[in-house]
């Protein structure tokens, strides 16, 4: 399958890291969106600084909104597929060659990145939040999903064209997710490195995990796709 991609980043206060990932991410894609959700940092002016293309919210929407302006804009162009990470370096840029190469040999609609976790290395709450929402939303789609708190995805340009997505928060990749599954779509899975580097994350683990698995009956049993 011949890949032509193009990166989404949403992103909220993250002026420290967004040139990085920016920079990072280039060389494998052919375009770099950021969509800033009403930060007050400057991270919009060290996105363009940095090459992307910044669409801004004039507030603070949420990461879901944010995912949602992005892809509503790169599903206008030819792009085959489409790169979501974090702006945070939570994620290494240079992997992304890694997922969109899985996409290619494996043609798959979904390609999730998926860290190797270290029980001593990664904060408790999060640690038991991802494993049992992992466990929950492996049941809800019908396949393994080892990381449902990572970000770092690849998805097929003509699998998110029909889907009809509501998540305003971080439930937007469980959305994404069940709904390209409950469509057929097939999903792979790549190791990625996980990073943690002391900074604090915008998730809460146990509150947006909870909410998360019941938002997934939701999308998986009762909302129309």
């Amino acid at each position: 399958m011949t890949v032509h991609a193009a990166a989404l980043i949403p992103a909220f206060n993250e002026a420290a890291s967004i040139a990085t990932v920016v920079r990072g991410v280039k060389g494998s894609v052919a375009r770099v969106i950021v969509v800033d959700d009403g930060s007050t940092d400057g991270t919009a002016e060290c996105a363009r600084a940095a090459g992307a293309e910044v669409i801004v919210h004039a507030g603070n929407r949420g990461k879901g909104h944010a995912v949602r302006t992005g892809i509503a804009r790169l599903l206008t162009g030819d792009f085959t597929h489409v790169v979501l990470l974090d702006g945070d370096m939570q994620h290494l840029p240079e992997e992304t060659a890694a997922l969109l190469a899985a996409a290619a040999d494996t043609g798959a609609d979904v390609v999730l990145g998926e860290r190797r976790f270290q029980r001593a290395h990664m904060p408790a709450s999060r640690y038991h939040a991802n494993r049992i929402g992992s466990r929950v939303l492996s049941w809800f789609v019908g396949v393994p999903v080892r990381d449902t708190q990572c970000g770092f995805r690849v998805f097929r340009s003509d699998a998110l064209r029909p889907l009809r997505l509501s998540a305003s928060g971080y439930e937007i990749e469980t959305e994404m997710l069940v709904k390209v599954r409950r469509r057929g779509g097939r999903v792979a899975s790549v190791p990625i490195t996980a990073v943690y580097a002391g900074q604090r994350s915008k998730l809460r683990p146990v509150r947006d995990t909870t909410r998360t698995c019941f938002l997934a009956v939701y999308y998986r049993f009762l909302e129309r796709i």
